[in-house]
């Protein structure tokens, strides 16, 4: 009977350690998606900031993407949330509004018009613009600016290392860049076409033309008329291959190959399992092998 209030005081050290534990995991800073957690993830390193992917899932496109019950509360118990913007996080906006510190990582971006799905209006009238900003290195720079800034204010004891952080992340950019220029400056053909329509600013970057973009989901299967148009393209511009999204729809794309002899590559957004970095030195290779 002696042991049980030193029991009883095992338990509650046990219980307390746990609870602190539970608050240590609990993320500061939720990421809407893979390419703002690669950049925010990195300029935390050695800050002590926990840091939390809010969409897990393989996913190019968000327009239909529904919260979880588990995302909802990341959201509601985080310090910080930090978007991609340009509309790519709509899906958000009714849960966002009631958040007071956001870091939107497309301040200061010119967009380009073409994605689907992603409309504005400004002026009266609406634009299509495409949000996959992060495809272009100089976007992917000033995303990772807008972001640092966003964390100092928010982490003031932790600028110098987050600032450190930015300094080797834009070397990361300068070195992906360089090898790309390397790349590309050796292609035979610099036209693609692409069954997706998000890589307009890789292209953009990389001074690549995107002859035509399909864009091809479950129920709107390209037409026809659509098919025999990008057999044409292939064609007449003579291209040994096109090229697919790594998580997309190739019913279209195997149409084309089999009719033209052009074969598939795929490309991927920097939206799944792989880190920023790795997937655009895969998409600098495949173009490179496609094309080359």
């Amino acid at each position: 009977m002696k042991r049980t209030p030193i029991i009883l005081l095992l338990i509650l050290s046990l219980s307390l350690l746990i609870g602190c534990n539970g608050q240590q995991e609990n993320a500061q800073v939720v990421a809407t998606t893979k390419p703002v957690y690669d950049f925010t993830d990195f300029l935390c390193q050695n800050t002590g900031i926990q840091v939390e992917l809010l969409v897990t899932e393989n996913l190019s496109c968000l327009h239909d993407y529904t919260l979880q019950v588990r995302q909802m509360r990341a959201i509601e118990s985080a310090e910080l949330v930090v978007i991609s913007g340009a509309g790519l996080e709509d899906f958000l906006s009714d849960v966002l509004q009631a958040k007071q510190s956001i870091i939107d990582a497309s301040q200061g971006i010119t967009l380009l018009c073409g994605g689907h799905d992603h409309e504005h209006q400004h002026d009266g009238h609406h634009h299509e613009e495409d949000p996959h900003i992060w495809l272009s290195v100089a976007n992917a720079k000033q995303m990772a600016y807008n972001i640092s800034q966003g964390l100092i204010a928010q982490f003031p004891q932790h600028r110098d290392m987050i600032l450190e952080n930015l300094s080797a992340l834009n070397q990361k950019f300068d070195e992906l860049t360089a090898y790309g220029n390397d790349a590309f400056s050796r292609l035979r053909i610099k036209d693609l076409i692409t069954f997706h329509d998000g890589f307009a600013y890789f292209a953009d970057y990389w001074d690549l033309h995107i002859l035509h973009s399909l864009e091809e989901e479950s129920g709107s299967e390209a037409s026809a008329a659509e098919l025999k148009e990008l057999i044409a393209l292939v064609e007449s511009h003579s291209l040994p291959a096109i090229f697919v999204e790594e998580n997309g729809s190739t019913s279209a794309s195997r149409v084309v190959s089999g009719q033209t002899g052009a074969k598939i590559f795929t490309l991927n957004m920097a939206m799944g399992e792989k880190d920023y970095f790795e997937s655009m030195y895969q998409n600098i290779d495949n173009i490179k092998e496609a094309l080359g």
